[in-house]
């Protein structure tokens, strides 16, 4: 459609101009996958001041989340996650309660416990395994692209979750992670810091 802009006085143009605007924004946004929209709420995630707390805290049930202050490394998937309208604690509850016996059982539970199954990395590598996409495990760094979620293994049993977002490495080569391994929800070149165990996209 091509607009004379000569029929217009000037007040009418400038509620054109606001009125493309808002349909460029508009537009913008519907037209985001689903994996720009993930990168894009973690990044956000990174202005929050956070400390790392481990503790085992009572949530609500669904939408649960620890005092938004704290969290761990699974806080920023779930966070991620719960900004694009999805509740892995509702969701991971849910699977857990259909299929405990597929879970890992590191803890010594009998059942699913609400408050803390979504937050642990174990629970979350074998949801996704189950509900999403397992993607290759390889040292190419074009391999992991903004939205999918990366877990490790810092060794002794110890593992680490974060998610893959739209800014890249100084050298160019590679994404950025968004984690918090310590420091808080922070943004970092450390993709092939850890031994990678799993790779994913929900």
């Amino acid at each position: 459609m091509i607009l004379n802009i000569h029929f217009f006085k000037q007040s009418d143009m400038k509620k054109i101009v606001l009125f493309l605007l808002l349909l460029f924004f508009v537009n913008s946004h519907f037209s985001q996958t689903r994996q720009e929209k993930l990168s894009n709420a973690a990044l956000m995630l990174t202005n929050d001041r956070v400390v790392y707390d481990p503790r085992y805290i009572p949530i609500d049930y669904p939408n649960g989340d620890v005092p938004k202050e704290i969290g761990v490394c699974t806080d920023v998937v779930i966070r991620a996650f719960r900004k694009i309208g999805v509740d892995l604690q509702k969701e991971v509850h849910e699977d857990m309660k259909q299929h405990f016996e597929r879970y890992p059982n590191y803890w010594g539970l009998k059942k699913p416990d609400r408050n803390i199954d979504h937050r642990r990395v174990r629970n979350l590598m074998t949801f996704f395994s189950r509900k999403g996409t397992v993607k290759a495990i390889t040292k190419n760094p074009k391999d992991y692209v903004p939205g999918d979620i990366v877990c490790w293994s810092l060794g002794k049993s110890i593992t680490h979750t974060g998610m893959v977002v739209n800014k890249k490495s100084k050298d160019g080569k590679r994404f950025l992670i968004v984690h918090n391994i310590g420091s808080g929800q922070i943004i970092e070149d450390c993709l092939f810091d850890y031994k990678i165990i799993g790779h994913y996209q929900f």
